[in-house]
């Protein structure tokens, strides 16, 4: 790939890692950057694996950011990882998601390690922006 190519989609994602990074999430762009926090973690943790498809733009991040504006309850972390652009981190993030098909965009409710609550992007493409929200409201009345 060129390098005015893979500067290009630099350049064209920023918005969509801004929307995430600016409502308080904390953007994981390597493996070690993965493995180190989930080596480290405690308490709940909203994944978000990030895409630039339309239903990541129209629904998952709204949904996400709106889900953590909204709530009482709120995980203790918020991380993303971004498919197609931080390919080896949003790989090692899936590792962790044992049992659950790798789809982007999608979200997962971890306690430690462990996804308690996973949202793939069939349940995310389909459905209006407000059910996605509050199925994420519901899992982090019930985990966080």
């Amino acid at each position: 790939m060129s390098m005015a190519y893979e500067e290009y989609m630099k350049q064209v994602v920023l918005p969509m890692r801004k929307e995430l990074v600016n409502a308080g999430f904390n953007e994981l762009t390597t493996a070690d950057q993965v493995d180190e926090f989930m080596n480290n973690v405690e308490g709940t943790t909203l994944v978000v694996v990030n895409s630039v498809c339309g239903c990541a733009a129209g629904l998952a991040r709204p949904a996400a950011t709106q889900a953590v504006l909204n709530s009482e309850k709120k995980p203790s972390q918020l991380v993303t990882v971004f498919a197609g652009q931080d390919k080896e981190a949003t790989a090692r993030m899936r590792e962790y998601f044992t049992g659950f098909e790798s789809s982007s965009p999608s979200m997962a409710l971890l306690n430690g390690k462990e996804v308690v609550h996973f949202i793939p992007r069939h349940d995310i493409e389909s459905f209006p922006m407000e059910h996605i929200m509050n199925n994420l409201l519901e899992a982090f009345d019930k985990y966080c």
